[in-house]
């Protein structure tokens, strides 16, 4: 009888460590697109205005050498679901919409043939495989409420968030970006394909980004009772370049700096404010530190025209789209009260594929997925994560001037390959942020070395080379 009572307490005291492990926390994932590295007021900007973010970011952990899985959308957004590099899913490149007379049902298996053009390139997976795992389906089996808010951009009807484990989707389909950021929320065209999915008109005049935070506010106060999780990924500050009148003339009236775009000011400050709004409804509903709050972004921020620039990535080479760190780059917080010491900054290079096992690790669930490593040493523990490589695939030709390549980022050192036979480049982060001296025939052991581990990486990944014509 003794022996029982010991072999019952224990399995009492076992159920109760296994339910303080598993700890079924709330997470708010914001996927913002096309916001540059410095963007943000706590990240340097010198002209917007982010205070809620800034808060944000001084009640947890901000990353300094955070990176998207890509310079472009799609396959950042694809990683970021899946925890696996683009290149193993075939999505290394931005998925055209219905709208824009593109299919999405190419086979992967084929190339681009170019008339001008030296090689000829792989045709990206145009939607995300139903047969992969993602957060949302993985999150679904252990209980939680799920809802995706804002851009998709991961395939056509049949693949959309509520076929990929999302309950509630707002705004998901194949759009990269909305019609237009003021309701109605319709094209200047009238295409009937180029309507963002539920996001009826609701009050003329009003503005997209303050839709998403009434939504999810709403969501919140539905879901209070039971786990969640949001994956709420704004179409700002995405083009069309929009914001709201008031903030707009706000910006107008201030004095710019090397950014000085007054109508990406507003989207930006805009975006901030509906951060803001929902981190209050957080706390109102008690919620607030029973919640883990990550903020990224897919790639880094959009020159556009350099005459009168959307944003300028300061202290970054280049923009989204380009090899360099302005292009890939992001700004990145996450908070979560009480757990995540205040104010702390890492320098830790991370990749947009850790969010998978990092949420995974923080529930006390298994957290050996994909690509990705948990980061909870560094959120939870002010510990250190192992020395690891990181890598990017861009096997296409982009307008004006972007080349097919692959890049390697190895502790200081950051090597990108050209397909097309334009060589390589090598820099030094440490000593040459701004990716201005090439270092391959200074260090060409080092080069060996790196090409020697991209080439394992392409193996390893089935990564679709280009071919010569």
């Amino acid at each position: 009888m003794h022996k029982l009572l010991i072999i019952s307490v224990l399995i009492v005291f076992s159920s109760q460590a296994l339910a303080q492990k598993k700890e079924k926390i709330n997470i708010l994932l914001i996927h913002v697109d096309d916001l540059g590295a410095t963007d943000l007021g706590v990240f340097g900007s010198d002209f917007y205005e982010t205070p809620n973010l800034d808060g944000l970011a001084a009640e947890g952990m901000r990353f300094t050498q955070s990176y998207a899985a890509a310079a472009i959308c799609s396959p950042t957004r694809a990683a970021l679901l899946t925890g696996k590099y683009p290149a193993r899913i075939c999505i290394t490149d931005w998925i055209r919409a219905k709208f824009q007379g593109y299919s999405t049902s190419g086979d992967p298996g084929e190339y681009v043939i170019f008339e001008d053009k030296p090689l000829k390139t792989p045709k990206i997976q145009g939607f995300l495989p139903l047969e992969e795992l993602t957060l949302p389906e993985r999150l679904l089996r252990l209980g939680y409420a799920t809802m995706h808010v804002g851009k998709w951009h991961l395939g056509e009807e049949g693949h959309h968030p509520e076929d990929q484990g999302f309950q509630i989707n707002i705004g998901g389909n194949d759009l990269g970006q909305p019609p237009s950021y003021f309701d109605p929320y319709l094209s200047p065209n009238g295409n009937p394909d180029y309507v963002l999915k539920n996001v009826p008109p609701r009050k003329e005049g009003e503005f997209l980004t303050d839709r998403e935070g009434d939504e999810i506010v709403k969501f919140l106060q539905q879901k209070s009772k039971e786990p969640f999780f949001i994956h709420w990924a704004p179409y700002a500050v995405h083009t069309p370049i929009m914001g709201p009148e008031d903030l707009v003339e706000k910006y107008k009236n201030k004095p710019p700096g090397k950014q000085r775009n007054p109508t990406y000011a507003a989207l930006v400050e805009n975006l901030d404010q509906n951060v803001g709004r929902v981190i209050a409804e957080l706390e109102q509903l008690g919620l607030r530190e029973k919640t883990l709050i990550i903020f990224t972004s897919d790639n880094g921020g959009l020159i556009g025209n350099p005459q009168n620039p959307v944003t300028v990535n300061l202290g970054l080479r280049s923009f989204k789209g380009y090899p360099y760190e302005g292009g890939i780059r992001v700004p990145t917080i996450v908070s979560w009260l009480n757990k995540i010491p205040a104010g702390t900054i890492s320098d830790t290079p991370i990749i947009t594929m850790d969010w998978i096992p990092t949420v995974l690790d923080l529930m006390g669930e298994d957290s050996a997925v994909g690509d990705g490593v948990s980061l909870k040493p560094l959120l939870l523990e002010q510990g250190a994560l192992g020395n690891r490589d990181l890598f990017w695939h861009f096997p296409h030709y982009r307008t004006p001037d972007v080349l097919p390549y692959s890049i390697i980022r190895s502790g200081d050192y950051k090597l990108i390959y050209y397909f097309d036979g334009e060589g390589v480049e090598l820099f030094d982060l440490a000593n040459d942020p701004k990716e201005e001296t090439n270092l391959a025939k200074q260090l060409p052991f080092v080069v060996a070395e790196l090409k020697a581990k991209l080439e394992n990486w392409w193996r390893e990944t089935g990564a679709r080379l280009p071919r010569a014509m």
